[in-house]
């Protein structure tokens, strides 16, 4: 636990103290003009308005009188420089900047104390006592900026978790369609630093995908290319602009920073069509096998996107299409629709499928007999090429398919 920094203020420490305070008002003056004089370049207190500079020099010259004058309070933890901080930080003051008043308030009240040990023969004060006097004065200096910084610190953090809940809200509000609302859709667009016209793409990706986000975002913005990225629970969700680009460019950018799945929507004409463009951005994403990675776009994916929308559509199709080969053991199950899986892919040759699968031709076509005897339907008629392939297609998406009744 942290001890108190306390200020060991002796008694001609508090007799200089307290001569100095009839000219606070003084003191104030002198540090509003040394503000706006040593170094005008690193002063930046445009924000905030005179007077309430004025009063914060004001406070903090007359909290270093009350701990020299022996307030027994821990500078570290001071309320005034807090509240200061707390204020200058909500106000946008550069920390450098009020960590240099701070500096400078302190040399002025030193150099009032110096004056004032000289005043007078009776107020003398030794040698002894003023360097006991300018320990405490530094002790005070540093303390309370010690409370400066860690109120500003403090306050920008909030600043910044308040930013993020707004933004998250926004957008938030953006994918559930808010920016079918011309009002909304500009300030969206304002606050959020995207383009109010033109075309957008969304990016869905799972949560083990979210090293996308820090490398996309950077590399998009690298290529001028505008986007917010906003993370849910188990997900990671991006809003791209396309600023005149090809939806298929920015993705062929994207594509090789994903590592884990995502699915990208088609291009949409602006942000009134965004939560649109978001659900079927996570279409894309379901047509993804669980075990699969990178980054699919819904335009090459129809067939498969119209599996997911209908699971059970589709598991009953699986069924009533491949039900006899699906019931054998799994040795010869899986033989056999790996077999018809790339005989389908090489255009119904068996001659060509007979290299992938490491047999002879014989064995590919002793093999699709065997399936035409269990499914009792020939393969190569254009009907029966269509739901064999919808069905492979639903067991790779892990669609279980629907026993019926026989």
């Amino acid at each position: 636990m942290a001890v108190p920094h306390r200020v060991l203020s002796t008694s001609g420490t508090r007799r200089l103290a307290e001569a100095c305070r009839p000219e606070i008002p003084e003191l104030t003056k002198r540090l509003l003009s040394a503000i706006f004089t040593d170094n005008p370049e690193w002063t930046d207190y445009t924000s905030v308005p005179r007077a309430a500079l004025r009063d914060g020099c004001r406070r903090y010259l007359t909290r270093i009188l009350d701990l020299l004058g022996g307030e027994t309070s821990d500078p570290e933890h001071d309320d005034v420089a807090a509240s200061i901080g707390r204020e200058r930080a909500e106000q946008g003051v550069p920390l450098e900047a009020m960590q240099r008043t701070f500096r400078l308030g302190g040399g002025i009240v030193w150099a009032a104390l110096l004056d004032k040990a000289d005043l007078t023969p009776q107020n003398q004060v030794g040698p002894q006592e003023i360097r006991e006097a300018g320990t405490a004065m530094w002790t005070v200096i540093d303390g309370l900026s010690s409370a400066l910084v860690t109120s500003y610190r403090k306050t920008e953090l909030e600043q910044v978790r308040r930013d993020e809940r707004r933004r998250h809200a926004l957008i938030e509000d953006l994918l559930a369609g808010r920016a079918h609302d011309a009002t909304f859709a500009a300030r969206a667009a304002r606050e959020l630093n995207l383009p109010p016209h033109g075309g957008y793409l969304v990016v869905a990706a799972r949560s083990d995908a979210r090293p996308v986000r820090a490398g996309a975002e950077t590399a998009l913005g690298a290529l001028g290319i505008r986007s917010v990225w906003h993370d849910r629970v188990d997900s990671t969700i991006a809003v791209v602009a396309l600023e005149q680009r090809e939806a298929a460019t920015v993705v062929a950018q994207l594509r090789p920073l994903v590592r884990g799945r995502a699915g990208a929507s088609p291009a949409v004409p602006g942000l009134a069509q965004v939560d649109s463009a978001h659900t079927l951005a996570l279409i894309a994403l379901d047509t993804l096998p669980a075990d699969a990675t990178g980054l699919v776009a819904l335009d090459q994916r129809y067939p498969e996107a119209l599996l997911v929308r209908s699971p059970d559509l589709t598991g009953l199709l699986a069924a009533h299409t491949l039900g006899p080969v699906l019931e054998l053991p799994a040795r010869e199950r899986d033989m056999l629709l790996q077999t018809l899986s790339v005989w389908l892919d090489e255009n119904c040759s068996a001659a060509h499928a007979a290299p992938r699968l490491h047999c002879h031709r014989n064995t590919v076509i002793n093999r699709l007999q065997r399936i035409t005897v269990l499914l009792d339907r020939p393969l190569e008629d254009q009907r029966s090429i269509l739901e064999l392939s919808l069905a492979l297609t639903a067991l790779e998406l892990g669609i279980a398919p629907v026993a019926q009744d026989r």
